[in-house]
């Protein structure tokens, strides 16, 4: 039978990790420095570039981390799971940010094509982690896995969205063109008519017909 203590200690432990998980899935994990930036950059494609820089920054201290000697001092496999779990939070709220501006039809086609472009570099970065396994990799081997789940989820969601709004905002484009031209086409012809009237009034002075100012 089991020691009440020892089981609320058991639970105590359960309850950390599940507030560290939902203090990761709120951003938490970002720096003072990172939070800064989100929040001056309100601009829907600067926003994602933004978030792209941060995924790339993980996974750069992952590789680096990984090709150093091992220490063991420190635990090393919870650290690189642990970056693993921050790309995921942070590429989850990339998706959170792309699907909030597509609702408000926010242009983010700058952005999309950001992501399209620095995205499939990510994966194949992951996908290499992945097929060239170490000592750790237990540790790590379910967020890898669930990083590039993600991470493709991603570039299909962006893929649909920057096609939409390819779509949406190119229709936009030709319908104020169209509106431009229409506008040019009619002050070329007030100008025209204010032009002959011109005309005609002085032909009438000309010839001797009273204007309106006569009359009055």
């Amino acid at each position: 039978m089991r020691h009440p203590r020892a089981a609320v200690l058991t639970l105590m432990i359960l309850a950390a990790t599940a507030l560290a998980a939902r203090a990761q899935q709120k951003g938490d994990f970002l720096t003072e420095d990172e939070q800064d930036k989100l929040r001056e950059a309100q601009d829907p494609s600067d926003r994602i570039k933004i978030y792209l820089e941060f995924e790339q920054a993980r996974l750069d201290r992952f590789d680096n981390f990984r090709n150093k000697p091992v220490d063991p001092r420190y635990d090393n496999g919870a650290y690189m799971d642990g970056l693993l779990t921050q790309y995921i939070g942070l590429n989850d709220e990339l998706k959170n940010w792309i699907d909030d501006q597509y609702d408000r039809n926010g242009d983010m086609r700058r952005g999309l094509h950001v992501l399209l472009d620095e995205g499939p570099k990510q994966l194949e970065q992951l996908r290499r982690i992945q097929q060239s396994p170490d000592a750790n990799t237990p540790d790590y081997a379910d967020s890898l896995r669930d990083a590039i789940e993600d991470l493709t989820d991603t570039l299909d969601g962006g893929t649909k969205a920057l096609s939409d709004q390819e779509k949406k905002f190119g229709a936009m484009k030709r319908e104020e063109k169209l509106d431009a031209q229409a506008s040019k086409e009619r002050a070329k012809e007030e100008k025209k008519q204010a032009k002959e009237e011109k005309k005609m009034r002085k032909k009438e002075h000309k010839s001797g017909v009273p204007g309106d100012s006569d009359q009055n």
